[in-house]
């Protein structure tokens, strides 16, 4: 070989290397997220590029192989607290590419995706760590708490079921002699939900204020409220500056067990004329205004951000039954939203002015739960200067979280679910004169039948049991025969 063909060659070589260089997918930065129940790490990439995710043992690692990249970002600046990550450091691989592995401190379930650019971040590596066996509610309810409410649940659904399905006619079956349960005054579970999170910060004032740090300090606040309420308990969807999917937030309220489900925003608007406070809740079949409309699309856009989906699954039940039960669970969910919505609104309207006069509906992923109330508060316009100055001041959010919690506060107390502590003080003041009758220590459904000359089948109906447990306290309305 000539030495001309050889210097050629070196030439090319040389000008091929900083070419490479520059074609590289650099990581501009690294952003890690901790949750109760997984840590999101997010590398922002200045193009594409495709990743490699494994695990080792001995010690814990996990083992994240970028393809023609290289690390522009300081990993040793990045707050591991919380997090099931002790040491995060990389290195080159294979001569152009990087490897970043993550030292851990117990097993996790790792899963990645990568989002394109959107109107806030460019290209995306996401990494989920997820804890097997974890909640993502650091302070779950008591599980006796939990099974009286879904026995509470199943009785619904059981009345929803008997409703759409032609009525039956059948002989007035045996009851055994069960003796009257003590009552379980169980708390009525608030799922308090500020919005957005994580990477997802929501909406950002003229002035900076990041929305999802707004609706965290007034769910606090709305969270203190609750507890402090007897009768009252609050769960929180989230606790701390992380991600969590629309769908998800439902789920984690049902998993709690939630009687009633509440969303906490900050509204923004392309001009920071618009202001005031507005309840929001959900519609099936359309928005009740332009402004509703378009707010749903900006809020359900936020999965986009965190590149999660989902879907309620009732794969169990019969095609024609679902149909029925969602319908049914529907309209009576939706009902009670409209009116927790209006005892709300009317209380805001003390404390903020109000962008809308009635609640709004709207098509908004997160209130899709068809057996949980559920409302979207957009406690005022964070794109308006004055409402954003209001919206950071501890007074107007403390004001703000006792609006919220009067309206749904006043609504339970009205109409409390069976078993719980508020259904037991009512009852326990009410009269046994007239056609009701309050169970005594000893007292059996039968037996109870039998002393006002009703058949039990209709002594069942006109209280809505679907079996024969009752309790002491409870008061039954006895038919006329």
């Amino acid at each position: 070989m000539s030495k001309w063909l050889l210097r050629g060659l070196l030439a090319a070589t040389l000008l091929w290397l900083p070419l490479a260089g520059l074609n590289a997918a650099q990581v501009e930065n690294v952003r890690l997220w901790a949750a109760p129940d997984h840590a999101r790490l997010v590398f922002d990439l200045a193009s594409p590029t495709q990743a490699n995710i494994f695990a080792l043992d001995n010690p814990r690692r996990l083992v994240i192989d970028l393809d023609d990249s290289r690390m522009a970002a300081d990993l040793a600046g990045i707050d591991l607290a919380g997090s099931a990550i002790s040491r995060i450091r990389s290195g080159t691989r294979d001569g152009n590419g990087l490897r970043v592995v993550l030292e851990l401190e117990r097993d996790v379930e790792p899963r990645h995706f990568t989002l394109a650019p959107n109107d806030q971040y460019g290209h995306r590596l996401v990494v989920d760590l997820e804890y097997p066996g974890e909640s993502a509610v650091q302070d779950p309810i008591d599980p006796i708490e939990a099974m009286i409410r879904e026995q509470e649940i199943a009785a619904n659904r059981a009345r929803a079921e008997s409703s759409g399905a032609p009525a039956r006619v059948s002989p007035e079956p045996a009851v055994a002699l069960q003796q009257a349960q003590p009552h379980p005054r169980r708390d009525i579970i608030i799922a308090i939900d500020p919005g957005h999170g994580g990477e997802d910060p929501g909406a950002i004032g003229p002035g900076g204020t990041r929305e999802k740090d707004v609706v965290m300090q007034i769910s606090r606040r709305l969270q203190r409220l609750v507890d402090e309420a007897e009768g009252f308990r609050a769960v929180m969807i989230r606790d701390g500056d992380y991600f969590i999917g629309l769908r998800q937030r439902t789920r984690i309220a049902r998993e709690q067990k939630a009687d009633f489900f509440v969303s906490i925003h900050a509204d923004a608007f392309t001009s920071s004329r618009p202001y005031g406070s507005s309840v929001y809740a959900l519609s099936q079949r359309g928005a009740t205004s332009e402004t509703a409309q378009w707010l749903a699309e900006s809020e359900n856009r936020a999965d986009l951000i965190g590149g999660v989906d989902g879907s309620l699954s009732l794969r169990d039940k019969d095609e024609v039954l679902r149909g029925v039960l969602l319908d049914l669970t529907m309209t009576a969910t939706l009902n009670d939203s409209l009116a927790i919505g209006g005892q709300v609104l009317d209380r805001l309207g003390g404390v903020n002015r109000l962008h809308k006069s009635r609640v709004e509906q709207a098509g908004f992923v997160v209130l899709k739960s068809p057996d949980i109330p559920s409302l979207l508060v957009e406690t005022g316009f964070i794109s308006n200067p004055d409402e954003e100055r209001r919206l950071r001041d501890p007074g107007h959010q403390q004001g703000l979280a006792r609006a919220i919690f009067a309206g749904i506060e006043a609504h339970f107390r009205t109409n409390p679910p069976p078993a719980s502590l508020l259904a037991w003080q009512r009852d326990h003041g009410r009269s046994t004169a007239g056609n009701e009758y309050r169970i005594q220590p000893g007292d059996t459904l039968s037996e109870i039948a039998a002393r006002h000359d009703v058949p039990v089948r209709r002594l069942k109906q006109a209280n809505e049991l679907n079996g024969d447990v009752i309790r002491v306290g409870q008061v039954l309305r006895i038919p006329r025969s």
